[in-house]
């Protein structure tokens, strides 16, 4: 088996006694001529690489030879449905019109303090982040935060506290110039 790889006048005979085998174990598999044809070469083509790993053995040369194919057809096969997946996912997508490229500008536009928190989040410290995400997202009260952390419940309010003061000065203080300041009463 090895010599496949090296001697074409042996790979032309393990060719020829297998070709017709392996087309049919692909043409059960595929409905596509063309594409039965590639992967039969694409079989072929495999064995060759694999050929020095072959041992004799784990079994007969065609049992070795349908163990390629099928990993051969099932890599085409995941191939294919990838792709078919992406098509369906764009299918019957329109192009953008003038309202819809505005609408998606406000919402951009509309989350940019929210990005702004995220980011000012991931720069915390990973014990404040994590007693902050509990209380603030995940809406548990302080002492099942910090049981949950297995630290004491003081220990969760100052991280706490330290975590919102600096996300507040990250964010707010950052983008005070982009948001509508109050306007101040007149006398």
């Amino acid at each position: 088996m090895p010599r496949i790889a090296n001697d074409a006048s042996v790979f032309e005979a393990f060719y020829r006694e297998h070709v017709e085998a392996v087309q049919r174990f692909v043409a059960r598999r595929v409905d596509d001529p063309h594409l039965a044809a590639d992967l039969t070469a694409d079989v072929f083509v495999a064995a060759v690489g694999a050929a020095a790993s072959y041992r004799e053995d784990r079994g007969a040369p065609r049992a070795w030879l349908f163990g390629i194919a099928r990993i051969v057809v099932a890599s085409e096969l995941r191939r294919s449905a990838r792709e078919r997946h992406a098509e369906r996912r764009i299918e019957g997508r329109r192009l953008l019109e003038s309202d819809d490229v505005a609408r998606i500008q406000e919402r951009i536009d509309a989350a940019a303090q929210a990005r702004s928190l995220y980011a000012a989040l991931a720069r915390l410290p990973d014990s404040e982040r994590a007693v902050f995400e509990l209380v603030a997202l995940d809406e548990l009260a302080v002492a099942d935060a910090a049981g949950a952390l297995g630290i004491r419940q003081v220990t969760a309010r100052v991280r706490l506290h330290r975590a919102r003061t600096t996300l507040r000065r990250q964010v707010l203080d950052k983008d005070a110039t982009a948001l509508p300041q109050p306007m101040e009463a007149s006398p």
